[in-house]
This record gives C-alpha cells, sequence and structure tokens, in this order.
C-alpha cells in the first residue's frame, strides 16, 4: 500500500451522511488531544492533510481519507467536557452509528496518550470495541515527550492498565520522530 497517495475524500457531521461502507475501513479513534490527526500526518508522510490542533476537540466530524480503495477514518476525539449538550449528543450518536451501522470495519487504532494512566473514557472505549468484536490495536502516543526511566515506567504500567484489554499489542509511537509507524502499518495490512 502506497501511503503517500492518500486524499482527504470527505468530512460528516451526522449519521445520516455517512456513505455505504463499499470499502475496508481503517478507523482511528481516541479521546480529545490524543495525536489521531499527527498519527494519520505521520502514516500518509504529510504535514498537514489531516488537520491538526492543539486545541482539544477541534475534529468534530468523522473524516475519511481514501488510499487504494481503503478507507482511513478520524473519528472525533471524546472525553472533551467544552461542548453544549446538543454537540454531545450529536457526537455520541455519530460515533455509536458508525460502530453500529455494519460497517466494513478491518481494524480501530485505538490511541492512547503514553504520558497518562489509561482514563475511563479509554476503558469504556476498549470495553465496547471488545463487546462489538472489532479488532483493534493500542497506540500509546507521544512517546518522545517522556524521559527514558518515565517512559520505562508508563509502559509496564499502561501494560497492567491494559490487562483487561487481553493479548492486544500495544505500540509506542511518536509522531515526532517516526517510533513505531512501521509496527502501525504491519498490523494495519495485516488486517486487510
Amino acid at each position: 500500500m502506497n501511503y503517500n497517495k492518500a486524499e482527504f475524500e470527505r468530512s460528516y457531521g451526522l449519521l445520516s451522511q455517512l456513505p455505504p461502507s463499499d470499502a475496508p475501513e481503517i478507523a482511528f479513534a481516541g479521546k480529545s488531544n490524543v495525536g489521531k490527526s499527527s498519527l494519520l500526518n505521520k502514516l500518509f508522510n504529510r504535514k498537514q492533510l489531516a488537520r491538526v490542533s492543539s486545541v482539544p476537540g477541534k475534529t468534530i466530524t468523522i473524516n475519511f481519507y481514501n488510499i487504494d480503495e481503503i478507507k482511513f477514518v478520524d473519528l472525533p476525539g471524546y472525553g472533551y467536557a467544552k461542548i453544549s449538550k446538543q454537540e454531545l449528543a450529536r457526537f455520541s450518536d455519530l460515533m455509536e452509528g458508525y460502530f453500529k451501522s455494519q460497517r466494513n470495519i478491518k481494524l480501530v487504532v485505538q490511541l492512547i496518550d503514553m504520558r497518562h494512566p489509561l482514563s475511563e473514557n479509554d476503558k469504556g472505549m476498549i470495553t465496547f470495541l471488545q463487546q462489538m468484536n472489532i479488532p483493534f490495536i493500542i497506540v500509546m502516543t507521544k512517546a518522545d515527550k517522556l524521559k527514558k526511566k518515565a517512559y520505562e515506567e508508563r509502559l509496564k504500567l499502561s501494560k497492567q492498565e491494559l490487562a483487561f484489554a487481553g493479548d492486544v499489542p500495544v505500540i509506542p509511537f511518536s509522531s515526532v520522530t517516526g517510533q513505531g509507524i512501521n509496527g502501525i502499518k504491519n498490523y494495519i495490512e495485516k488486517s486487510l
């Protein structure tokens, strides 16, 4: 698969707008500001194909990218409190509807910020993926922001925190250094 050929296809803000799932989909999920857009840009070898923001909650739509008839799906970040109840309801419908609408989801890349303990929202998302029987991997983002000792400690603790998820692959990742990108590509390609 030639990741350099990635093209932005379209954004959807409502479940009713989503197109039929006529191609394999690789979805990227995680809480707000965890680095989904940065990971996609690293994957696609582009600086700004996926819009990156330091402001949490910026991606409030489901964004589709296309590579060789495979859809890469950037899902809105969850867990950001500063949105209205109406927006939260729309977001919940969009996310749940995406996963429950018989889409051709081959893999979910679940992103977790390596610097922090697993949040309740992260646990809830992982449990949901397990209940829905959707294959997933866990990518620990922002690995470069930890010093060596803290990195080793968080890696050890995160394995304990993720024990409930079973034998799921866990890949430390840095959008700055590229650490983990080849491992992520391997899991994506194996899932297709």
